[in-house]
């Protein structure tokens, strides 16, 4: 091609890699009035200028060293030449070294980091579904009293409770729980992640160098290897889209129709659209079209297309399936059915009650976009900026590099029109675009020594680059992982454990949680939604609803006729501030209005000291049952349980990080 030719391709990637830039550089989200914003972006601007000015500092002087008499071995050309050499003598056996550090690093971060268990609450309801497929169960009866038990992702419906969420990611978990071990699910398929994206990228990248350096930026960014250490889905659907992506790159280099790898390209985005449908739909459109443009040209690849797409069907089929026997109806997801239609990718009025417009979708953007810039390698330089500058460097995309760019624009605008801000051990919504950025990453030396040659500004960026990352992995990613480690120590609490230590058996544990959560709980049992429920909870003083939800259950009204009872409360929402009252940040009051007697008791109940109920769903020593703590209610589980003791689960205090201990009941105290 020549430079004519290619100059108008260059121009449309500058165009590119600034629209990338100013969503992944400015504040816009904070720009704009209203809305989502881009928290802390001051104090990363400040971090950002001085990581990069001592980087380039470091880097320049490197540089001029590296040229002086008697330090030129500080730049020696072939120094990645025996690695690179073996990589392309011995693809697979490096490529299997690669995983298997890989899965070790993650199962530390596993166990060390996260204490092997489920923090978010997503991580949470899903293993909770797990368990119920480790044992040969779609769903589980729902209690006789399920304001006990009930959960925020749980689906309680027609008498039986499940997961809000598609059934392939609890599927992954249920693996683990077979085997006693489902901490290690993530590690294990980060690991099978790491060995497909080998496959994927030797051939997508045929300069074997880059190609190693891609592998080894996705098998240990931080980024990867700390969301590997959870448990959260988007480790399993990167696996599935990574076999489906590495599959496809092998049928359309062969000569031949090779139907069983396009099989198994269908199976890994069919399976991933059965843990989440949006990414796997970003990723199979394009591969379909793909599939499909080489068919017609070539009849003979109708024998690559068709098994493709009966590899897509399949894991589709036993999804619809699923659905029908839990939801009711093939094409109704739990979520649905839980949170409405408004549920949906889309602009429109959120589950939440607040409306997500395009303008909304862009402030989320750039959040995603600003948090990548310090989550993906957690340096002191912006991580995005060897990605963008690659970009704007290209000259030309090869098949491989069309694919991978339009499926990640597709996954862009898939969460662009989504109203859910997307973060959890960094901007997770956005963890599919790992191959993406670990390739151009890859080729950032590549690229500016393409464009400025080998000399001092060449050297200085390796060098400048060098040192971020020794900063990354000497400094900030140990302060990272010490970070994570010290969050959530409510969620770590191994409650069996703690169970087994008191001499906790066979015994009604009432959990006490905040006055909050028993309201939301009981608004529940009422009937009311879940997207109600988070209108009246989120926008009404807590005296006022509490009152007013006793109202409801005396009288006996349930779902619609509850709701409208309940919403005239809704009339003085705008002037509700965050409780100054109660630890619980999430409720709320109205200024200057005094509390009940029983509102002051529930918020002496709440300094104190309250828990978390959810996490207790995962704890099944000692033949234990553990309840939500509802007050005088509390009866009807002890009527129900008379032979078992009775003990509350809650915190001495209400100090943060408090752990909860087991306290033993009087039952006649009790009732």
């Amino acid at each position: 091609m020549t430079e004519r030719s290619a100059a108008p391709f260059r121009a449309r990637f500058v165009l590119a890699a600034l629209v990338i830039a100013c969503l992944a550089f400015l504040p816009i989200a904070n720009w704009i009035p209203g809305g989502a914003s881009a928290p802390g972006y001051a104090q990363n601007g400040t971090d950002w200028i001085y990581g990069s000015a001592i980087a380039l500092g470091a880097g320049l002087i490197l540089a001029i060293s590296s040229t002086s008499r008697g330090l030129k071995w500080l730049w020696r050309t072939d120094a990645m030449a025996r690695p690179i050499a073996l990589f392309t003598r011995r693809p697979l056996a490096v490529s299997v070294g690669i995983a298997v550090v890989a899965f070790a690093a993650y199962a530390l971060i596993a166990r060390f980091v996260f204490a092997a268990h489920p923090l978010l609450i997503d991580e949470i309801v899903q293993m909770v579904q797990a368990n119920m497929l480790a044992h040969g169960h779609l769903s589980l009866p729902v209690a006789a009293h399920p304001e006990f038990f009930s959960g925020i992702n749980i689906v309680d419906t027609n008498g039986r409770y499940f997961a809000q969420f598609p059934i392939g990611g609890p599927a992954m978990l249920a693996l683990g729980a077979l085997l006693h071990a489902p901490w290690l699910v993530g590690p294990a398929f980060g690991a099978i992640t790491v060995l497909a994206f080998s496959v994927y990228v030797r051939i997508a990248e045929p300069r074997a160098g880059i190609a190693l350096g891609a592998l080894l930026l996705l098998a240990f960014a931080p980024f990867t290897a700390f969301m590997a250490g959870s448990y959260m889905n988007h480790v399993t659907v990167l696996t599935w889209l990574v076999i489906g992506m590495a599959a496809l790159a092998k049928v359309v280099t062969s000569d031949t129709p090779r139907p069983w790898l396009a099989l198994l390209s269908g199976l890994g985005f069919g399976i991933a659209a059965t843990i989440r449908p949006a990414d796997a739909v970003a990723f199979a459109l394009p591969a379909g079209a793909w599939y499909l443009a080489r068919a017609v040209r070539t009849p003979a690849r109708w024998k690559d297309a068709i098994p493709a797409a009966i590899g897509v069907a399949i894991p589709l089929c036993v999804l619809l399936w699923v659905n029908a026997a839990t939801t009711g109806s093939p094409l109704l997801f739990g979520y649905e059915l839980l949170w409405g239609k408004s549920h949906a990718i889309g602009f429109h009025t959120s589950p939440l009650g607040f409306s997500h417009t395009p303008v909304r979708g862009l402030e989320l953007l750039n959040d995603y976009f600003l948090r990548l810039q310090t989550f993906f390698l957690e340096t002191p330089v912006p991580s995005l900026v060897p990605a963008i500058v690659t970009l704007a460097l290209t000259r030309t995309l090869d098949r491989f590099d069309r694919y991978l760019l339009t499926s990640s624009a597709l996954l862009v605008g898939l969460y662009w029109a989504y109203w859910h801000n997307g973060f959890y051990l960094g901007p997770r919504f956005m963890y599919p675009l790992l191959p993406v950025l670990a390739i151009l990453t890859a080729r950032f030396f590549a690229s500016v020594r393409e464009r400025f040659g080998r000399g001092r500004a060449y050297r200085t960026t390796v060098y400048a680059s060098l040192c971020a990352l020794a900063m990354a992995l000497v400094m900030l990613v140990p302060l990272r992982a010490a970070e994570y480690a010290s969050q959530y120590p409510t969620m770590k609490w191994d409650a069996d454990a703690a169970a087994e230590s008191a001499g906790v058996r066979h015994a009604l544990v009432f959990v006490r949680e905040s006055w909050g959560a028993q309201m939301v709980a009981r608004l529940w049992a009422l009937g009311v939604t879940r997207s109600q429920t988070e209108l009246l909870y989120n926008h009404v003083d807590a005296c006022r609803l509490e009152l007013g939800i006793t109202r409801a259950e005396e009288r006996g009204l349930t779902g619609a006729t509850a709701f409208a009872a309940l919403q005239p409360l809704l009339v003085d929402s705008a002037h509700t501030i965050i409780s100054p009252y109660s630890p619980d940040p999430s409720e709320r009051a109205l200024p200057d209005t005094p509390y009940a007697p029983a509102c002051v008791a529930m918020v002496q109940q709440d300094n104190a000291g309250f828990t978390l109920f959810l996490p207790l769903l995962l704890a099944h020593g000692g033949d234990n049952i553990y309840a939500r703590d509802l007050g005088a209610r509390d009866t009807l589980l002890m009527n129900r349980y008379p032979d078992r003791p009775v003990y509350l689960l809650r915190p001495a205090t209400s100090k943060m990080g408090d752990l909860p201990k087991f306290y033993r009941m009087s039952s006649i105290a009790l009732r």
